[in-house]
């Protein structure tokens, strides 16, 4: 998984924009009226999302409208339910064990 994912992750603005294309396909200009946030920003984290996979877009006639890519999502959430398993060692036990 590239580190792109995380880095889109980290913005609370793309972070909405993930969670209102959970429920249906939106047009940019759906997504705008939520933000109050100029179209050359929002255009920027379009274009980030893309860019990791989290999202695709589609033409239809002068309209771009945008949808979640599920599975991006599920390889982002299963790798954090990897890092953060409760089965793993403890850190001060990894640090014991390597001095």
């Amino acid at each position: 998984m590239d580190n792109m994912v995380f880095k889109a992750l980290s913005d609370p603005n793309r972070r909405q924009i993930l969670k209102l294309l959970s429920d249906a396909p939106l047009s940019a200009g759906e997504i705008s009226r939520e933000f109050d946030l100029a179209l050359s920003t929002l255009s920027g984290h379009f274009k980030l999302l893309k860019e990791a996979g989290l999202i695709r877009e589609e033409k239809k006639g002068n309209h771009i409208f945008y949808n979640l890519n599920t599975s991006v999502m599920e390889e982002a959430l299963n790798l954090m339910m990897e890092i953060f398993k409760k089965d793993k060692p403890q850190l001060h036990t990894i640090k014991q064990k390597g001095q």
